[in-house]
């Protein structure tokens, strides 16, 4: 499955611009803070609407201004995992997940290699920042989405729950085949997890 994402948008002062034909595996979004990487994922996902251009993914098109084309977020079918896990803290593990699931049964094996079924009964305030981030990545990939956008995953984790976060993507990447867009402006993560790395 294929991103294609040629689109352009001013946010104050600044104009954000990609042309971006890429391929299945994980397309690395790179650069420094504030150079708009997260304001083109939320563009991928329908949350902010582009001044030009088109989005294209797996050869459907979400946007197309020229055209009027605007796929609601909703039915874009992409899982994000913000930079902030962002778990509803009223809900335990269990029924965050199952709110990814839209309340179907949750099978404890689509969410094995994450390590989370010893979580399922706690609170997200008593998780780890890695703990909440593979859960996040859980809720997401229980939506069935045709391909995840992942904004900093790594942020202000640790090594061990760094290593234990870039496996479960890994995990995704290698085994689930879902194409997926990152963010980072960290090189060794870049180097590490993406097929190809786009400067931003």
């Amino acid at each position: 499955m294929s991103f294609e994402i040629h689109v352009s948008k001013r946010l104050g002062d600044t104009r954000i611009a990609l042309e971006l034909d890429a391929g299945e595996g994980v397309t690395v979004l790179f650069g420094p803070s504030g150079a708009g990487k997260t304001s083109i994922l939320n563009m991928v996902a329908g949350l902010l609407r582009p001044d030009c251009g088109t989005i294209r993914v797996g050869g459907e098109t979400l946007t197309d201004i020229a055209a009027g084309i605007d796929i609601a977020p909703e039915h874009r079918r992409a899982g994000y995992v913000f930079q902030e896990a962002r778990l509803f803290p009223h809900l335990r593990v269990r029924a965050n997940l199952l709110y990814g699931a839209k309340d179907a049964p949750l099978d404890p094996e689509e969410i094995a290699f994450l390590g989370i079924g010893h979580l399922l009964d706690r609170w997200p305030r008593t998780l780890s920042g890695g703990e909440a981030r593979r859960v996040a990545i859980g809720r997401a990939l229980l939506s069935h989405p045709r391909f995840l956008l992942l904004d900093e995953p790594l942020s202000s984790l640790d090594r061990a729950r760094r290593e234990e976060v870039m496996q479960a993507i890994e995990h995704v990447r290698d085994v689930l085949k879902l194409p997926i867009l990152l963010v980072t402006h960290d090189a060794g993560e870049a180097e590490r997890l993406g097929s190809r790395i786009v400067a931003i």
